[in-house]
């Protein structure tokens, strides 16, 4: 049901971050360099909201990461489909919903971000304000269809690693994804919606159209990217 909402800080609108994504996990030797450089992107840029998601299916391979959940993994197989990859793996970066490469790549992942800030498409103004009891979510006037998704996210966590093809070493990680709602569909109207909270620290806001395609982002103003 849409509702208005309260007055709280409002998150960032306009145009809004360029949304990075890493499928990474805890058991893969080769993660850890692409971590690294979501952590640069999360120290560094102010234009990006890069946010980790740890997936399921390393699990069972000698030590199971504590910050993979299920939909993490569901979400990168909606990525192999819409993008007619077909196949997951790990490091995996997907820049705005429409660009994937190798997570550890620097190069493709600077190029691909610079690619998404020259891209003139419009984008979808987003707000994401607190509630008395959760989140309220303002999304302006657009084209096409979209489902609003709330994450939420810890900032960094460090690691120690017990086994598996990472024991011994201890990771840095940043931004690390706890929680993945749809909260709502858009259909190019203004809309205003209420919603209660979510697992995470610091929290944002995602309007991703049919075609997988991230058409708005917005955080909010007392979690900094």
């Amino acid at each position: 049901m849409a509702l208005g909402f309260a007055q709280a800080p409002a998150a960032r609108a306009g145009d809004g971050p360029v949304v990075v994504e890493l499928f990474t996990s805890e058991g893969c030797s080769s993660c850890p360099q692409a971590d690294a450089f979501l952590t640069e992107l999360a120290q560094d840029r102010t234009d990006v909201l890069p946010l980790a998601f740890h997936i399921t299916y390393w699990d069972d391979l000698g030590w199971k990461d504590p910050y993979a959940f299920d939909a993490a993994t569901r979400r990168q197989r909606h990525y192999a489909q819409s993008l007619a990859d077909d196949r997951v793996y790990t490091p995996e970066m997907v820049v705005n919903g429409a660009d994937s490469f190798v997570g550890s790549d620097r190069s493709a992942g600077l190029a691909a971000i610079a690619h998404a800030l020259r891209d003139d498409r419009p984008r979808v103004p987003l707000r994401l304000n607190r509630s008395a009891d959760g989140f309220a979510i303002s999304v302006g006037a657009g084209a096409g269809e979209a489902t609003i998704l709330l994450v939420g996210f810890d900032p960094q966590h460090r690691t120690p690693i017990g086994r598996g093809e990472n024991s011994g070493r201890t990771l840095l990680e940043s931004n690390i994804v706890r929680s993945l709602n749809p909260v709502g569909d858009w259909k190019g109207a203004p809309l205003e919606l209420e919603t209660g909270m979510a697992s995470g620290e610091r929290f944002a806001v995602l309007l991703q159209s049919t075609d997988g395609r991230i058409i708005g982002a917005a955080t909010l103003d007392d979690g900094k990217i």
